[in-house]
């Protein structure tokens, strides 16, 4: 079970980047996961590094949920900066294996882009909810210094 301020010692036996930052909880992890299973469904997810990086690139947009657990963690740092150069929610999870069985792939997925929803999507909502606790989760840095 995890707690919501994971502790430094969990996190490395979970095998979780230090980088990984905001990670999920529980509760935020679970609504991550039905989320991914939703827009899976109504194809509306783009899957893996290389897609998720040529989506972006396209200017698609949506909130990206990642994997804290991605070894080499270098191969996944430079997608959150084109998250934050498009104004793009992201969020860490603790794990690839169970991002991958949401998304329904027997593979384990490092990333997972959840496209911004057509009006009147199944997932709207859960959508709506997941993308504004993101964006409460995240640390912003003062550029103007």
């Amino acid at each position: 079970k995890m707690s919501a301020a994971m502790d430094v010692e969990e996190r490395e036996r979970l095998g979780i980047s230090k980088i990984a930052v905001p990670l999920a909880d529980e509760k935020m992890m679970k609504r991550c996961y039905k989320l991914v299973k939703k827009a899976v469904d109504a194809k509306m997810s783009r899957r893996g590094i290389k897609e998720v990086v040529k989506a972006l690139r396209k200017k698609e947009k949506g909130l990206l949920i990642i994997a804290g657990n991605v070894t080499p963690i270098e191969v996944i740092t430079h997608v959150p900066i084109l998250c934050e150069e498009q104004d793009i929610p992201y969020i860490y999870v603790p794990s690839k294996a169970d991002l991958g069985l949401a998304g329904a792939s027997k593979r384990p997925t490092s990333c997972m882009l959840i496209l911004t929803p057509k009006p009147e999507a199944e997932y709207q909502e859960l959508f709506d909810k997941v993308k504004k606790q993101i964006i409460k989760r995240t640390p912003t840095w003062d550029t103007t210094v």
